[in-house]
């Protein structure tokens, strides 16, 4: 069981560090797509994800052609603040692509336009909130797809 956590230009390297320790404690593959907003070997991708980085199943890709001509054919669900269906409602499959965008802007609108019927949030219940950190959304998402698929 494990899905494929996806992130598009992640921009924040302890974000990017603690979900590479959470792919690899779900025992999921982490795909990580160009630009970054900072270096891999960046000191701070390391001490998020503690000496378990070494470990992460990782694909780098130069761009979403790249990561998607790579990955034909898989199962995609897409996360967005705008994403209108909630993310408890996904059917999970094992190896799933669960797609995040990056940190200050989310996934790109053509991303968003193009999946519409894949793009799924994570309610906010206050309005004082925009969004939630990207390590937060990613582990709420991966482990209510593990408890969904160990209830079929």
């Amino acid at each position: 069981m494990g899905f494929n956590i996806v992130l598009v230009e992640p921009e924040i390297p302890m974000n990017t560090g603690n979900i590479g320790r959470l792919s690899l404690a779900s025992g999921s593959k982490l795909h990580l797509v160009k630009p970054f907003g900072f270096e891999l070997d960046d000191k701070r991708v390391k001490r998020a994800g503690l000496d378990y980085w070494k470990h992460v199943s990782l694909f780098i890709y130069d761009s979403m052609d790249d990561f998607y001509a790579k990955n034909k054919g898989g199962s995609f669900a897409y996360f967005s603040s705008h994403g209108t269906q909630d993310y408890c409602a996904i059917d999970y499959q094992d190896e799933m692509f669960l797609v995040f965008g990056k940190e200050s802007v989310g996934l790109p609108k053509n991303i968003v336009a193009e999946n519409a019927d894949m793009v799924y949030n994570i309610p906010i219940y206050s309005p004082h909130i925009r969004s939630l950190n990207l390590a937060n959304a990613v582990s709420i998402v991966v482990y209510e797809g593990i408890r969904s698929l160990k209830m079929q």
